[in-house]
């Protein structure tokens, strides 16, 4: 058995290439998913997504598959959130690979015109995206709710 306590951690960052470009590109897809959520557009909410792609709501439900994803943003964008609106702020993007990030985003409610109605982060979220054919795709993404200050 091998000892791994006495190993020290790697620091595991890519800076083989300039991410620029890539932040951008994952930048517009986290602004498509909010553009989708403000818009009730099941389709453009899921147009980023991987086919075997796994995405965990706030409240623990894993859907697997973007044909799942997209039934659940369907029905959740017709129904309980028709009315809602968000802004997602982009918190960080991390190259552990040229072609893997991790990406947060933190999101809050907001009016029909933008004014945040939360001071803080109701949500953040974090996605896994892979490059593959030369664009960015998600393929894990996770909403974890933000408790509320008492």
């Amino acid at each position: 058995m091998s000892d791994t306590t006495s190993q020290a951690a790697p620091v595991i960052a890519d800076t083989s290439v300039d991410h620029t470009a890539d932040r951008a590109a994952i930048t517009a897809i986290i602004k498509r998913v909010e553009t989708a959520y403000n818009t009730n557009d099941a389709d453009l909410m899921v147009a980023d997504l991987a086919q075997n792609a796994v995405v965990g709501n706030a409240v623990g439900i894993l859907q697997h598959g973007r044909d799942a994803v997209l039934e659940a943003s369907r029905a959740g964008l017709a129904g309980f959130l028709r009315d809602q609106y968000v802004q997602y702020d982009v918190l960080d993007i991390a190259f552990p690979r040229p072609d893997v990030a991790i990406a947060h985003k933190g999101a809050r409610a907001t009016d029909a015109s933008g004014t945040p109605i939360d001071a803080d982060h109701a949500m953040v979220a974090m996605y896994v995206l892979v490059k593959e054919s030369g664009r960015w795709w998600a393929v894990a993404r996770q909403n974890t709710l933000v408790p509320r200050a008492e």
